[in-house]
């Protein structure tokens, strides 16, 4: 036994309150080297003759890497509180109690030594809206989906789709071109959209905000906005907008008055200025987001910038019953902001969800005081980097996803934003050097995973696109020109991943089998007593596989709708990038 790689602590995804009345706790372990690991636990104020009362309950291992194996358990204490350690049973035979000190050979006597959880507060739990759960988010970029009031196009706009995207070009994309293609959305059976900013802005990214209390001009005014929302509302659509306050826009009237008034402005503290004039060229003497010299970076611990931006975040909430806010470069605003923010949105609104934009491990936020979720950039890595640019072999897939799953708890994994790409990376089909089988693939497995899945607008019909401003085109509408097949598949899945309680957020992951020569993954979606096994070939040529899981089992194949029963050996056999998944009860 490694006792090296024997690993726990007391809290993050260690230990955590799953809700008002469950502890989840987890151990990590060398692969392989344990045959069994049960939790001991009791209450540490209860003893009978002196003696600690403490029970046993066999952990499950929920998933393995390369390196390691997670055993995790669920337990309710009796009055809120816990003290705990493992019995260790290792593969060579030796067993050990592994506490808070260090291993013993017995349980201790001494309760100092075990694990502590001192009391589960409602008020310290990890608490997501519920409904996130079941939505299925679609972006959108605002001046590319649809033009639906040509007298709001910007003078230099071009005819719809006419050109590539730039970073300077417009097309007039507005909400009235939303509105009109909600039916679309509305079939496919999308239940939320993020988008990108709305906010009076210079450019058509509109992440340079002018004013963050109007509308851009070129999308339509505020009652516009008022009916959008109402409009999706109605037809069971949630509403998520982007909030850009880690920096401003060049035309900013604050930043504007500090260029003009320099060090004699009211606004001097509102940003990162390092001396004076201000100097935009051939750097800026400011902090910025990145280098870009017409973002000016925005003092989020000035009181007066903080108040400004609360209101921001309450009044579109109040005003026009927006359900969410995605927080732009939400790493480099401190802490303290965000968790002021968070109160603000929470008494404005309950239920609305928090996303913060960070592109790697995100536990500090997730805390239950900051954000409800973050976008998932690690799952997209591993989706992408496996089934689009197969550049990563089965087993490494299958160990991302796996660490994926075990980076944070339960509850932070059920409400996480899961996208497979957006308006900062290139399209799904151009990672997938256009093969439309791999996006199927995409698809299936995002859809199938746990956690809020969101569509980038036109992935769904085969619309293809680099790298910004590639992967920025108008939106598609020719009908003759969509993807059908591929978008009537996404609508399938999510129609699937809803009538399916196992196949959507319900279900518990974990990987059954990989098998590296051949590029396949199966893995397992359980809930009670329903049992989903996929098995998906990431190769181009077509393979089989005996599935473990399906041996001496009758199923119903999902896809096909054919029942199929399986002997001692249950070989699946998969055309070219071909997928099943087997429905077991």
């Amino acid at each position: 036994m490694l006792k090296q790689a024997i690993y726990h602590r007391a809290l993050n995804q260690f230990a955590y309150a799953y809700d008002d009345k469950n502890l989840h706790i987890m151990l990590q372990t060398k692969k392989d080297d344990m045959e069994q690991v049960s939790l001991i636990y009791g209450d540490p104020y209860d003893f009978k003759d002196e003696e600690w009362q403490y029970q046993t309950l066999k952990m499950e291992k929920t998933g393995s890497t390369n390196l390691f194996d997670f055993w995790k358990v669920s337990v309710k204490p009796t009055y809120y509180r816990l003290r705990y350690a493992f019995h260790c049973e290792g593969v060579d035979g030796e067993t050990l109690i592994y506490t808070e000190r260090g291993f013993y050979q017995e349980p201790p006597e001494d309760i100092g030594c075990y694990f502590c959880f001192p009391y589960l507060h409602k008020v310290d739990t990890f608490t997501a809206p519920e409904w996130v759960k079941d939505t299925v988010w679609y972006q959108i970029f605002p001046e590319r989906f649809g033009n639906g009031d040509p007298t709001l196009t910007p003078d230099e706009g071009l005819e719809w789709g006419s050109a590539k995207p730039t970073p300077t070009n417009f097309f007039g994309g507005d909400f009235q071109g939303v509105i009109d293609h909600l039916d679309h959305l509305e079939e496919i059976g999308i239940t939320g959209i993020y988008f990108c900013p709305i906010f009076k802005a210079h450019s058509n990214h509109k992440y340079d905000t002018i004013d963050y209390m109007e509308i851009d001009p070129q999308f339509g005014d505020k009652e516009t906005f008022r009916k959008l929302v109402k409009e999706c509302h109605q037809r069971g659509i949630r509403v998520m907008l982007d909030a850009v306050f880690n920096h401003s826009g060049y035309y900013f009237e604050s930043f504007q008055d500090v260029l003009k008034n320099g060090e004699s402005s009211r606004y001097k503290d509102w940003f990162h200025i390092w001396d004076f004039p201000l100097q935009t060229k051939p750097n800026p003497n400011y902090d910025t987001f990145g280098f870009v010299a017409n973002m000016p970076k925005l003092d989020t611990a000035n009181p007066a910038v903080k108040e400004h931006l609360f209101d921001v975040a309450r009044y579109w909430i109040e005003e026009f019953d927006i359900d969410g806010w995605r927080l732009d470069v939400a790493n480099e605003i401190d802490s303290a902001f965000w968790r002021e923010f968070r109160q603000v949105v929470k008494e404005a609104k309950s239920d609305a969800y928090i996303l913060g934009e960070i592109w790697h491990d995100s536990m500090p936020w997730l805390q239950g005081d900051q954000f409800d979720a973050v976008m998932n950039y690690p799952f997209t890595n591993g989706a992408i980097d496996f089934f689009g640019k197969q550049s990563m072999k089965s087993i490494e897939f299958a160990d991302s996803i796996t660490n994926v799953l075990h980076m944070y708890p339960q509850n932070v994994n059920e409400v996480s934003f899961n996208l497979l790409d957006s308006h900062d990376t290139a399209r799904i089909l151009t990672l997938a050097k256009g093969v439309k089988e791999r996006v199927r693939l995409l698809y299936l497995f995002q859809l199938s995973f746990i956690g809020t899945p969101c569509i980038y607008y036109g992935d769904e019909i085969g619309m293809a696109g680099g790298n910004d401003p590639g992967c920025r085109a108008c939106m598609e509408w020719d009908e003759n020109k969509q993807d059908r097949d591929l978008f009537n598949f996404v609508k399938k899945l999510i129609q699937m991943r809803k009538d399916i309680p196992a196949f959507g957020n319900r279900g518990a992951f974990r990987f059954l089998q990989v098998d590296e020569e051949k590029d396949i993954v199966v893995y397992e979606k359980k809930l009670n007593q329903e049992q989903l096994v996929f098995v998906l070939n990431n190769c181009d040529q077509a393979q089989a596989i005996d599935v473990d899981a399906l041996q001496k089992k009758k199923s119903i194949e999902l896809f096909e709708e054919k029942s199929i029963s399986f002997s001692d050996n249950a070989v699946v056999e998969l055309p070219a990038y071909g997928f099943k998944c087997f429905s077991i009860k």
